[in-house]
């Protein structure tokens, strides 16, 4: 190789990876494996951690405290881990798999075991119950995974064990049913209407317009050198990126970085791994913009 080409294949090489540095995020995650819930900072260090067995979903607080759902039910704590709301299942068995806060502040928890949709109010009552129907076959654990109540009222729920994502009304009516590849875990809907569905052990992400269609989508080795293991959380940036939440279990623990963020055109430009304290991170929300979970605009 000439002088003039190693230079430049030098610079190239550089200007990549100053490139690739520039992005940092802060973040809130979920490490399920790992019970714990944690606040991130841009350089990579925890600044706040809660213990929480097998945790599916969290959230910053326009109020600064971070509520989040764990196997055994639902808990909103402050920075300084004072218990402000919490709601436990009653039911030896159940799992709450997802919890989301509503504008009227009740919670939203989907339970497997029970199969349903419950809103909790702030005295930890639940003050409205959605039944979901599920094939008897499916256990308990692959029932549900990721769900999402939308300003009109509607509810988003993903079926895991039965690879597909419904939207119902306000009063449980089927509206909208997907089937989509493998073992869903999250589904979240966008501003223009299309869903961005997680498809777990199937190692792909896939964003289906309200026709249907498949409008984009990231495969298994779409990301040279850096695989998708199982895909569970996921939240579509203002800039269009999209974070995947790559849960390392099923025997991947420590073998690849666990947060990638791609491009529209499918280009890794920021990823996280650390394995000496995560283990299998699997909801994650990004904090470098403010913004009200309850009433502002998030996509996750």
């Amino acid at each position: 190789m000439s002088r003039p080409i190693l230079w430049l294949t030098l610079f190239l090489s550089l200007s990549s990876t100053l490139f690739a540095g520039e992005i940092r995020h802060r973040f809130l995650c979920c490490d399920y494996n790992g019970d714990q819930v944690c606040l991130v900072s841009a350089d990579g260090e925890i600044e706040w951690r809660a213990e929480a067995r097998h945790p599916q979903d969290c959230w910053l607080l326009p109020n600064g405290n971070i509520l989040f759902a764990h196997v055994d039910g639902a808990r909103e704590l402050t920075l300084d881990h004072k218990v402000v709301w919490e709601y436990k299942t009653t039911t030896a068995g159940v799992e709450c798999q997802a919890a989301q806060p509503l504008p009227n502040g009740n919670v939203l928890i989907v339970e497997c075991g029970t199969s349903r949709l419950v809103e909790v109010d702030r005295a930890g009552k639940i003050a409205k119950e959605i039944p979901l129907v599920t094939k008897a076959e499916i256990k308990t654990h692959n029932q549900f995974r990721g769900a999402r109540k939308l300003p009109n009222g509607h509810y988003v729920v993903v079926f895991k064990g039965e690879g597909k994502v419904v939207e119902l009304d306000g009063d449980g009516k089927l509206l909208r049913e997907e089937k989509v590849p493998g073992d869903p875990h999250e589904a979240v809907v966008l501003k223009n209407g299309n869903w961005l569905v997680t498809c777990g052990d199937t190692h792909q992400v896939v964003e289906i317009d309200p026709s249907g269609k498949v409008v984009w989508s990231v495969g298994e080795n779409d990301l040279p050198g850096n695989p998708l293991r199982l895909m569970a959380g996921i939240q579509r940036l203002p800039n269009g990126n999209t974070l995947l939440c790559n849960y390392l279990g099923h025997g991947h623990i420590g073998k690849n970085a666990q947060v990638y963020e791609v491009t529209p055109d499918k280009k890794l430009v920021w990823s996280f791994a650390d394995h000496a304290r995560f283990k299998t991170i699997n909801q994650i929300q990004i904090l470098d913009t403010p913004t009200d979970v309850i009433h502002g605009e998030i996509y996750r």
